[in-house]
């Protein structure tokens, strides 16, 4: 599904610094300790499994049931093309010898 490997079997060959409060530090590294992973590994994976998210939402779409129907009939019974379209395609044909 992701597009990046994951974290233990890429090379790890980048840095990243962040800044966070002391409180955030240790709320991650209570959660990482629960987890039985350490503080680099939690927020790695957690920011990976955040990512994704982001990215599968913004590269799905979602269509209603009104706008499926409406797509499929749109795929379906296509409109004829107007003056413009039409008057274009001549041009075009005409400049390549058609």
């Amino acid at each position: 599904m992701s597009s990046v490997p994951e974290t233990k079997e890429k090379l790890r060959d980048a840095r990243l610094v962040l800044r966070l409060s002391s409180d955030q530090k240790d709320f991650f590294q209570r959660a990482a300790d629960l987890t039985g992973r350490t503080l680099s590994e939690f927020v790695i994976d957690s920011a990976q499994v955040a990512a994704e998210k982001v990215v599968q939402e913004y590269e799905n779409i979602r269509l209603s049931r009104a706008e499926q129907v409406a797509f499929v009939n749109a795929l379906l019974t296509p409109a004829e093309p107007g003056t413009r379209l039409q008057k274009a395609v001549r041009s075009y044909r005409k400049k390549a010898g058609f």
